[in-house]
């Protein structure tokens, strides 16, 4: 029996990678933005939702972040890091709108009274789905609910704004140059050795998504320090996107179509809801600064970081910005979701199953 199960397992892994290549073929062939993060993303979810058996090999996620984490670190100088501190109100603002229009999208939910609190705030939080789902474990919402919530909303976020930004580009700042242009292995070797060490002190401080932002801020560190760094090869930077693509994938279970369809709805209406209006408010900030609205539209999507990263990075944009942005906003929300989903229940959930039982995170 153990045996059966090791096979079918294997099988499962080898299928989803066939099928993550099958999305990047179709992708490509349809001539659609990033087609080594959205082409495996919707094949292997499609395939999944249809009932085949596909298995995301263990630690996919992690590896592709890793592969991303080093990529994004190489957009890290002492100049970019000079004109993020100039754009810190802006960022922490950002933020701060999207933890609001968040907790608009969770009284949506309850008052139409397709979620529970707990479960209609951690799956309105625009942060990172492990972040939301583990916080809503702990509060006992329906953790199924919240983690097909994010994936719906990521991949639509990861379809529709790539897209537009595709066909309609706006300028990128200074913040877009990368810091290293030519491959060299020794150095390459060596930030693999400093990502692994900041991956390590994040686990040690038990900092969120260790895997993407300690590597990534390795690297950083290393780029504003002014050491000589490696380009990634185009190949290893094409495999982190398929990694995170199928990994994605992954979250969509058979049942999904049929898991509470008014409330996947209306997650789609609302997502679309957000992204519109985020757009609308990065078009108004661009008039008045120097920064073009594809960054900032890139920088305040619901989006995940590694995801509107490689857009932006593939699109010449500000990916410094980017990471800056969705980093405070997952900082924020991390820290401050707790606290205001004790008011939120005060509000619109006093008496509920999950006010009573919640645990403190």
């Amino acid at each position: 029996m153990p045996s059966r199960i090791l096979l079918r397992n294997a099988l499962g892994m080898a299928a989803s990678f066939l099928a993550a290549l099958a999305g990047v073929l179709l992708w490509r062939l349809a001539k659609l933005p990033l087609p080594w993060l959205v082409g495996p993303l919707w094949a292997v979810a499609a395939a999944r939702i249809v009932g085949l058996p596909l298995v995301a090999p263990p630690a996919t996620r992690q590896s592709g972040q890793w592969v991303i984490g080093v990529g994004m670190g190489l957009y890290f100088s002492p100049p970019v890091a000079a004109e993020l501190l100039a754009h810190a109100g802006l960022i922490a603002g950002m933020a701060l709108a999207s933890l609001l229009m968040g907790i608009a999208s969770g009284v949506v939910l309850v008052r139409l009274r397709l979620a529970s609190p707990a479960t209609a705030f951690f799956s309105s939080m625009p942060g990172g789905a492990n972040e939301m789902a583990h916080l809503a474990e702990q509060w006992q919402a329906d953790v199924d609910l919240v983690a097909a919530a994010h994936a719906t909303r990521v991949m639509l976020v990861v379809f529709v704004i790539p897209l537009a930004l595709a066909l309609w580009i706006g300028q990128g700042n200074a913040m877009a140059v990368v810091a290293a242009h030519e491959i060299h292995w020794s150095r390459l070797a060596l930030m693999a050795l400093a990502s692994l060490c900041g991956a390590g002190l994040f686990f040690w401080w038990r900092w969120s998504n260790p895997w993407l932002l300690g590597t990534m801020s390795a690297t950083a560190a290393l780029g504003i320090a002014g050491v000589p760094l490696s380009a990634l090869p185009d190949w290893l930077s094409a495999a982190g996107q398929l990694l995170v693509g199928l990994a994605l994938g992954s979250y969509f279970e058979p049942g999904f179509m049929r898991k509470s369809p008014r409330f996947l709805l209306s997650i789609v209406v609302m997502s679309l809801l957000f992204m519109a209006a985020t757009a609308l408010i990065s078009w108004l900030i661009a008039m008045f600064t120097h920064l073009s609205a594809a960054n900032l539209i890139l920088s305040f999507s619901p989006g995940g970081i590694a995801e509107m990263s490689i857009t932006a990075s593939l699109l010449h944009l500000g990916v410094p910005l980017v990471v800056a942005a969705h980093v405070t906003r997952v900082v924020l929300l991390t820290v401050c979701a707790p606290h205001v989903y004790r008011r939120f229940v005060r509000l619109f959930g006093a008496g509920s199953d999950s006010a009573r039982n919640g645990k403190e995170a």
